[in-house]
């Protein structure tokens, strides 16, 4: 409650990860958090229109793994109960680097491996259990209300999916706009008189085909998943298998440069085939299909520049997808949102009240430096691909490729560089860590060394710590 003794209410338009975690935060703030979400949410974790992803692969990175316990205490637990696999990702996990496979050996990098409704009903549930939010569905979210001079929003419009079509007002001191790519926020600013954001979009033409598989009975592997990386920019393919739910495989076949994956059966497994490695395409050989094979496509990078608006009315802020959306290749979509959802809690603790002029400011240029290093991790590997649209390779890009391409070459035999490197992709580390002296000595070291590339060697079961 705000010192005048007045009910405070907070709006967040969109049930995504990004809008789950953003109530949660919201939740420690204001009276009521009210969540606005398009979709009805099924009564158990099923696959809904609304997340058009759910049905690939979805990583959650290990510092995203931190963010949710921090955000829902004990919420691993619940996973674990809701089907989820605790999955050590150097030990259980083959990785087929650029520069060939990572080694092998038990470590803390443990995170959850399930289909996307399973980490969506979870965090949904344990949202809900909180007393002072509500969750509305089927609700579609139709523009904004404002002061009279429009310097603030106060509320929304909105109504009922599926009934008469009449629109109702719904108050409130601060509106979170969590509604993903598809976001109207820049169309709603152009109605209250603002200029909407500048957008740049990086599109290096990545296609997802995925495909459940029960785990064949009697299965007896030493590895519990699977990453199979390409090597850019000659070879564009790659693919991943997790274990899941159920018993089952989640199975995600990718390609860059517009070599899609195919849909049907006969292209599938051929695409399949086709990687560095037989051993995904072998593993699913024997496997039962349990769904068709559904294919994605919409993966571009675009940024929306918020931060460099020279005018921003206050009680309103986007978060996730809305503001910045990467390549979901990468699989930093759901870490980045809880990432994001710690800068509107920065900005709420700092002050606490979104009327104050500047505080909308503020807060887009503490998420633009949240988001930056993951958006040049992403992007810059999307430039390794001279089809890819929105920018161009500079010489210090170039440069950059040529040293990652010697950590991903080096993490092969160097264990402490995998280690490394696996803290920089789970975001962890920043890149630059990957610079740090003990890293670049191995790294170089390895580089001035190395031999002309053999062919690949068998998956590695266990490699001796150094």
């Amino acid at each position: 409650m705000s010192p005048s003794g007045v009910q405070r209410h907070a709006v967040v338009i969109g049930g995504s990860i990004a809008g789950l975690t953003a109530a949660r935060i919201l939740a420690g703030y204001f009276d009521h958090v009210t969540l606005l979400e398009r979709d009805e949410y099924p009564g158990e974790a099923e696959f809904r229109s609304g997340v058009p992803q759910g049905r690939h692969l979805h990583l959650l990175l290990m510092r995203g793994r931190q963010l949710f316990e921090r955000l829902f205490p004990d919420i691993g637990a619940d996973f674990a109960a809701a089907g989820a696999n605790d999955i050590d990702l150097v030990g259980d996990a083959l990785w087929l680097m650029p520069g060939g496979w990572l080694p092998r050996a038990r470590s803390d990098y443990h995170t959850f491996m399930a289909t996307r409704p399973v980490f969506d009903t979870v965090i949904r549930r344990r949202l809900a259990a909180l007393g002072n939010v509500s969750i509305r569905e089927r609700i579609e979210v139709t523009g904004l209300l404002a002061s009279p001079d429009r310097s603030r929003v106060t509320g929304v419009t909105l109504r009922q999916r599926g009934g008469d079509g009449a629109e109702s007002p719904l108050d409130a001191d601060l509106v979170v706009d969590c509604s993903g790519r598809s976001a109207r926020q820049p169309r709603w600013l152009e109605d209250l008189g603002y200029q909407p954001p500048k957008d740049t979009i990086i599109n290096s033409f990545v296609g997802y085909a995925s495909r459940i598989y029960a785990i064949p009975e009697g299965w007896n592997a030493d590895w519990k998943s699977l990453f199979f990386m390409g090597q850019p920019p000659q070879n564009p393919r790659g693919g991943g298998l997790f274990p899941v739910e159920g018993n089952r495989w989640v199975v995600t076949l990718a390609g860059a440069a517009k070599q899609y994956p195919p849909t049907d059966e006969e292209g599938f497994m051929a695409f399949a085939r086709s990687l560095r490695s037989p051993l995904l395409a072998d593993s699913i050989a024997r496997a039962e299909p349990l769904t068709p094979i559904y294919g994605y496509q919409r993966t571009e990078n675009r940024l929306r520049h918020y931060e460099k608006l020279e005018r921003l009315p206050e009680q309103l802020v986007a978060l996730g997808d809305a503001v910045c959306a990467f390549n979901p290749v990468y699989g930093q979509g759901m870490t980045t949102a809880a990432l994001g959802a710690l800068v509107l809690e920065r900005c709420l603790r700092d002050d606490p009240d979104p009327s104050r002029p500047g505080w909308a400011a503020r807060f887009y240029r503490r998420l633009t430096a949240s988001n930056s290093p993951v958006w040049l991790m992403s992007t810059g590997e999307d430039f390794r691909y001279p089809t890819t649209e929105g920018g161009a390779r500079t010489p210090l890009t170039r440069a950059l490729h040529w040293y990652l391409d010697q950590v991903t070459a080096s993490s092969s035999e160097e264990f402490n560089v995998a280690l490394g490197l696996m803290a920089v992709v789970h975001l962890l580390k920043p890149p630059a860590s990957l610079f740090s002296p003990p890293i670049a000595a191995r790294v170089l070291r390895h580089a001035l060394r190395r031999q002309p590339a053999a062919p690949l060697p068998a998956a590695p079961t266990w490699m001796a710590q150094s």
